[in-house]
Formats: C-alpha cells, sequence, structure tokens
C-alpha cells in the first residue's frame, strides 16, 4: 500500500498551527515512530511534502527528507515550489534537483502562498514538469492557518491550468474540502487531473477508534464518509483516486478504515497502490 500524502519535517507554511513535535527533532526518533506506523497500517511507500522558504541549497525543501529516507525505506520527497521563487538562478537549482531523480513530484502550497495556480511564477515549475514527466500537487480546500487566503486555494482554479498544460498531470490534495463537489467536477471533466484522499479527517487514534469500532459514532465522520461517496460517484473513475493520510495529522492505519469506508471493495487496490504506481513512477 502507498500513501501518497505525509508530513515528516517541518513544512514552515504561514500562519501555520503548531505541528507535531516529532518533526523538528532528530532523524533516528522519527523514523522509529515512522516505521511502525507504516507497518500497523501495511504500508510500504509513502510520500512526504518538502517545506518552504528552504536554504539555497535546498531549492525544493527536500534535504530533511532525504536525510530521514536513509532510516526508511520507502519514503520518498515532493519538492515544494514557490511562485515567489522563479529567478533563473532558482530555477536553474531546482532542475539540477530533477535531473538528479530525487523528487517523485512537485507541490505548490496553494492559499498558504496567496496566489492562484495560473500566476506567472508558477508557469516555469509546470514546464520542468512537463520535461521531467512529474506531477504537480496543489494542496486545495481548507487550510491549517489564520493567514491563508481560502479562494486561492478553491478546486475549481485549477480547471483553468489543466486546460492550458493538458501535457503535466495534476493532484488535488485533500479531494477540495470542503468543496467536494466542485472537485469533482474538475476531475471528471480534465483527462490529466487526480485526486488524493489526504486530510479530510484530524485527530487522533481514540477518534477513528471509537467510531470504526462502534463504540462512539462519531457524527462528523459519517457525514464526511457520505459527502464523499457523492463526490467519488460523480467521478465515476477509480483510476483517478489516490490513498493518503496527511499523518502525523492522522494515524494511517485508522484512516484507511475511513477511505475503505469511501471508496467501493472492487477499487481498493487501485486507490490504495495501483494509481499511485503509475502516476509517479514508483516500483
Amino acid at each position: 500500500m502507498i500513501d501518497v500524502h505525509v508530513h515528516v519535517t517541518n513544512a514552515k507554511l504561514p500562519g501555520i498551527k503548531a505541528e507535531h513535535p516529532l518533526l523538528d527533532g532528530p532523524e533516528p526518533p522519527l523514523a522509529e515512530v515512522l516505521r511502525a506506523e507504516m507497518k500497523r497500517a501495511g504500508v510500504d511507500q509513502i510520500l512526504a511534502m518538502g517545506r518552504l522558504d528552504p536554504p539555497a541549497s535546498d531549492p525544493l525543501g527536500i534535504a530533511g527528507i532525504l536525510r530521514l529516507a536513509g532510516f526508511v525505506p520507502g519514503l520518498h520527497a515532493i519538492g515544494a515550489i514557490d511562485p515567489e521563487k522563479a529567478s533563473s538562478e532558482h530555477l536553474q537549482r531546482v532542475e539540477m534537483v530533477l535531473k538528479a531523480g530525487k523528487v517523485k513530484a512537485l507541490k505548490a502550497y496553494l492559499g498558504y502562498r496567496p496566489y492562484g495556480p495560473d500566476h506567472a511564477g508558477y508557469l516555469p515549475y509546470y514546464e520542468l514538469a512537463k520535461t521531467y514527466k512529474l506531477p504537480v500537487v496543489f494542496h486545495t480546500g481548507d487550510t491549517y492557518s489564520t493567514t491563508a487566503k481560502l479562494k486561492y486555494a478553491h478546486p475549481l482554479l485549477v480547471d483553468e491550468v489543466a486546460v492550458d498544460h493538458p501535457d503535466v498531470r495534476f493532484v488535488l490534495a485533500h479531494f477540495g474540502n470542503p468543496w467536494l463537489m466542485d472537485a469533482a467536477a474538475v476531475v471528471y471533466k480534465n483527462p490529466n487531473v487526480w485526486v488524493d484522499l489526504s486530510g479530510l479527517i484530524v485527530g487522533d487514534e481514540a477518534l477513528f477508534a471509537g467510531h470504526f469500532q462502534g463504540r462512539r459514532p462519531i457524527e462528523e465522520i459519517s457525514d464526511a464518509i457520505g459527502d464523499l461517496r457523492k463526490a467519488y460517484r460523480f467521478v465515476g473513475k477509480p483510476d483517478r483516486f489516490l490513498f493518503g493520510s496527511d499523518w502525523p495529522l492522522a494515524p494511517m492505519a485508522s484512516y484507511r478504515k475511513l477511505v475503505e469506508a469511501i471508496v467501493p471493495p472492487d477499487a481498493h487496490r487501485a486507490v490504495f497502490e495501483d494509481n499511485a504506481k503509475a502516476l509517479f513512477g514508483l516500483a
């Protein structure tokens, strides 16, 4: 199984609430926790998001991920792109990382950066994504920050760049939640857009266990499952959905149960593994 959306370093997102303390600590303790989490969930590979505002020597914010990958087999990096950093010098450094094959995708933090996906600063990154055959993942939907601007994270904005860049593959992280049906329309219409199902419910093990073991059904989870099933059916394309947990905001094993409740059983293999392998070029 493949989890396409986790965080293993502090993303340094503006206005974000406190992140998990493990993310700012040394690699070996974090690696031990992460390996145990993956084993419980049956996850073999994970894709971790890069950080914004890294030093010039780390243009995609992946240095911490690559260090951790030495302790965690199956960990891959997704590089963070910033429309405020589009100088030729910066883009040359980015391309050196891409040429070395160090990332599986690029990530744009829409909303956290107050620019839509059609902003001129993103355009050279789309050209690089096309050249190196890498997907571009967009944060879409609600944010974890009080200073983010939600209008820039609306999934409908991705329709425009999907049309203008047909040779680039795009991923709507978090299914554009709470604009699920808008996100579904974008995926249904555009053959180059996918969805990851990460971060739709945030909470600890007790929250999920109480619901799925029948001890304490939680209305928020029941409502989310109903809304997501409706949006999933609207898209009608199981090959466009990807499993992601947004760990450590949600435990992988329990979040797997959430996605299993949304996706019909005959699509589980596609959503939990095959789609990610094909999209991100994973073995």
